[in-house]
């Protein structure tokens, strides 16, 4: 008993597939960036609180030095009216306030510059923490969040009396900031949410719009049977797409040739053993009981039979051509080979065989298979030609192709019948009646040359012979040769 293996995966379409991991990639980097932006502005607000604060201290420092009014040029020598001319000219930032603190008695009186969210001037008991914090620069709790503070003590000028010295408060409300930096934040979120959804709708068309040539490819697969192999998928631009479509219309060559020659495997046998198995079984069923009839019946069979065997080995041999091992090329002398093949030939018949031509040099091809094509074009040279009569041979290697043939003085092929010989079970119309075969010789030889990557040749009138040949390219292993 037999268990099949559970389908793997999942049912999701590779587009949604696509959409979900591009909006995945996004959510991630734009996550990323917005914690990364969040703990910046943390950070960054640290910095620039206490940048300013000490830029607020140092401005404060460098014009009580100077102890002017502004407005009139004149000294100031009082700690109060110091901080009221100096707060005059102060314009704060949002949650930034300055204060101007003096000591009246048992009080503290402050000036302030700015509009907190809390209003410090009037804490009495955080404003007397502040000027006692034996620090320039601190934080305090308030009802509006951390107050984070820089002060300067400002003296009475020497000479001007003894009366009590002020303090310059500035200072920042880190809530009311950091609500600034959250409101950054959520600006980035809307607008990231915003990107994402405009991703979304783009990488649903961009998907839609890679994947329209993998779904023309899948439509072609379901629409393509053995009966219709026809079918093709358009091949635009260079990209991987194009490449896939390229190799599945290659695909579909291979399958529509190799349909198409078990096609005719099965149209060519079916025809050509039809005519023997009727004769055979004609011959069987009239067959009496006289011994003499009954040899001559057997003959007649067996001869039927050896024919059909030769069609089955021919139509079989065609059918291999298409295989990937149907030849099995290696370097060989040319020629060693023509020799070889002279010596083959000259058992066909009682002819003039002549060795007009002997190429020299080394080749790579299939000799089997080279060999079997020149015998079978002399084994036609030889039903056209009689007894006596000179066939010739030669081989020749230049210009990038080693060709070998075969030359009779024969009756020649009629124009009419040189492009319908090499076909399957194509006789010419010169051929004599009483010549055997099937007519799949010259088929089988253009098959040996095609799978060399060759062409086979005829150069014929009638009454005048015929040279029929092969013509096959040679590779980066021929040497140099001539015709000997």
């Amino acid at each position: 008993m037999t268990t099949t293996d559970p389908v793997r995966g999942t049912r999701i379409p590779a587009r949604v597939k696509i959409m979900a991991w591009m909006l995945g990639l996004m959510v991630l980097v734009l996550t990323t960036v917005v914690l990364v932006v969040w703990q910046l502005l943390a950070s960054g607000m640290d910095d620039r609180v206490a940048r300013a604060i000490e830029q607020e201290a140092g401005e404060f420092g460098n014009f009580a030095g100077v102890a002017k009014d502004p407005s009139t040029g004149q000294p100031i020598s009082d700690p109060h009216q110091l901080l009221e001319a100096h707060l005059r000219a102060q314009y704060p930032d949002a949650f930034e306030v300055h204060l101007g603190i003096t000591e009246t008695g048992d009080r503290l009186r402050a000036l302030r510059q700015g509009e907190p969210p809390y209003d410090i001037g009037a804490d009495d008991a955080l404003l007397r923490r502040i000027v006692a914090s034996p620090t320039p620069y601190g934080e305090a709790d308030t009802p509006a969040g951390p107050f984070r503070w820089g002060k300067v003590h400002a003296l009475p000028r020497e000479g001007t009396g003894d009366g009590a010295g002020g303090w310059f408060v500035t200072g920042y409300f880190l809530t009311g900031l950091g609500a600034q930096d959250r409101q950054t934040i959520d600006l980035m979120v809307l607008v990231s949410a915003v990107g994402l959804v405009v991703a979304a709708v783009v990488a649903w068309l961009v998907a839609g719009e890679i994947l329209a040539p993998l779904r023309m490819v899948r439509s072609a697969a379901a629409q393509i049977g053995e009966e219709d192999l026809r079918r093709r998928i358009p091949v635009h631009g260079r990209d991987d797409i194009a490449a896939l479509a390229e190799q599945f219309n290659a695909m579909l060559d291979r399958l529509e040739q190799a349909f198409r020659a078990q096609r005719e495997f099965i149209d060519d046998a079916s025809h050509e053993l039809r005519t023997p198995i009727t004769i055979v079984r004609g011959h069987l069923e009239v067959m009496g009981d006289d011994p003499v009839e009954r040899a001559e019946v057997v003959r007649l069979c067996t001869d039927e039979l050896d024919r059909m065997s030769r069609i089955v080995e021919d139509l079989l041999l065609l059918a291999k051509a298409q295989r990937p091992d149907f030849l099995r090329p290696e370097p060989v002398s040319l020629a060693e080979l023509t020799s070889d093949i002279d010596a083959k030939v000259r058992a066909l018949g009682p002819r003039r065989w002549v060795l007009e031509a002997l190429g020299e040099g080394t080749v790579r091809l299939d000799p089997q298979r080279v060999t079997q094509a020149v015998v079978q074009l002399a084994q036609n040279a030889v039903q056209h030609t009689s007894a006596g009569d000179e066939i010739r041979l030669g081989s020749a290697l230049g210009d990038g192709a080693v060709s070998l043939w075969i030359s009779d003085d024969g009756h020649g092929i009629v124009p009419a019948d040189l492009e319908r010989i090499f076909e399957r079970f194509a006789r010419g119309s010169s051929r004599p009646a009483d010549r055997g075969g099937a007519g799949l010789g010259l088929a089988i030889v253009k098959a040996i040359a095609e799978g060399h990557r060759g062409t086979v040749k005829v150069l014929s009138s009638p009454g005048k012979g015929t040279t029929v040949g092969i013509e096959l390219p040679t590779g980066p292993s021929a040497v140099e040769g001539g015709v000997g």
